[in-house]
């Protein structure tokens, strides 16, 4: 979208203006930010067309104005000046990125500083493990048609699950499934077996006996099990989000606490994400969820080895400084790439 150089910069004066106290903006404010030789008439006319356009919008009965996601996200593509950030918030950046410890606690740090720097909630998605071999499968039988899935891989970790089949099988029965998948399987990549193999040998399971299509049933329920429970992600500084809205938004504000704990929506998000290189954003109901159309999530991909492991971000209000936050997330997320690295 094109706007006349006049139109253009009241529109980034409103936004900006609005951002940084977060009442609607009327047009005698406009006026004396704007610095421009107008007639409040004028103004006023300006405002009118960009309403129209649907970039701002009058909440309520209130004279002033205050940008829409559209005009928000003209905002961010357009017209926003990002700021650099000083050598000491760089430093002190840094000082908490030291690729000491395990990465959990690495994680856990950057969405400490995500939080402590922005005054938002920072959250940094945990990385699906990569680069495992199958080693050896075990299933143990349980009671109530429960099984115990064993899989060991080749960095000697070992993964316990429990699952459910479709009818009680014996011991007997189990172990000379979890025989024909280690000999089958072992020293493929785990992430083949999940994606690939499956696939395979449903399509020839009219041609298996019965060994084969129990190996198929407890195949399906550990590995795609496992793909979908190894998604998670650290969180820090969702009570900071209290200090950012209204307190007539409590009801918003608790559905949004609620998702965080729930957290299939969030990192659904961040699938979306994570396809994406440099930073993204999603604001208001871009995101999809409801529960987020009065925020923005701010994220960035990080990778180790230039393989791209995960998602990091912030979630905030709409009104958040763009011009610092965006920054912000871009260089924590190349900090946390470069630690990754360093301790590989």
């Amino acid at each position: 979208m094109e706007l006349k150089d006049r139109s253009q910069h009241l529109f980034k004066k409103l936004v900006e203006r609005y951002i940084l106290d977060g009442q609607p903006v009327g047009s005698r404010t406009l006026a004396r930010d704007a610095k421009l030789d107008l007639s409040p008439a004028t103004i006023r006319n300006v405002m009118s067309d960009l309403e129209e356009m649907g970039l701002i919008t009058s909440p309520h009965t209130s004279a002033g104005r205050i940008p829409t996601v559209k005009g928000y996200r003209l905002f961010v593509d357009k017209m926003v000046t990002f700021r650099d950030l000083t050598q000491l918030e760089i430093e002190k950046m840094e000082s908490h990125m030291e690729p000491e410890g395990t990465i959990d606690s690495l994680l856990n740090k950057t969405s400490r500083l995500l939080s402590d720097v922005t005054k938002m909630a920072g959250l940094v998605m945990v990385p699906v493990s990569t680069g495992k071999a199958l080693r050896q499968v075990e299933f143990l039988s349980l009671n109530d048609n429960r099984v115990l899935a064993i899989l060991v891989t080749n960095d000697s970790e070992v993964e316990n699950r429990i699952i459910k089949t479709e009818k009680a099988y014996s011991q007997s029965a189990l172990t000379e499934a979890a025989n024909y998948l280690t000999s089958a399987f072992a020293g493929r990549d785990i992430r083949a077996v999940k994606n690939g193999l499956i696939t395979e040998m449903t399509e020839a399971r009219q041609e298996m006996d019965r060994l084969m299509a129990l190996a198929i049933e407890m195949s399906q329920k550990v590995f795609l099990t496992q793909q979908n429970e190894n998604k998670d992600y650290v969180l820090a500084g969702q009570t900071n989000l209290m200090n950012l809205y209204d307190p007539t938004q409590i009801d918003k504000l608790r559905n949004l606490f609620e998702a965080f704990n729930q957290k299939r929506d969030i990192l659904h998000l961040l699938d979306q994400a994570i396809h994406a290189s440099g930073v993204q954003l999603f604001i208001g109901e871009e995101s999809g969820y409801d529960v987020l159309d009065d925020c923005t999530v701010v994220t960035s991909t990080y990778e180790s080895e230039h393989k791209t492991l995960g998602v990091l971000g912030v979630i905030g209000p709409t009104r958040m400084e763009y011009q610092r936050v965006i920054p912000i997330v871009d260089l924590t997320a190349k900090m946390l790439s470069s630690a990754l690295n360093s301790k590989n």
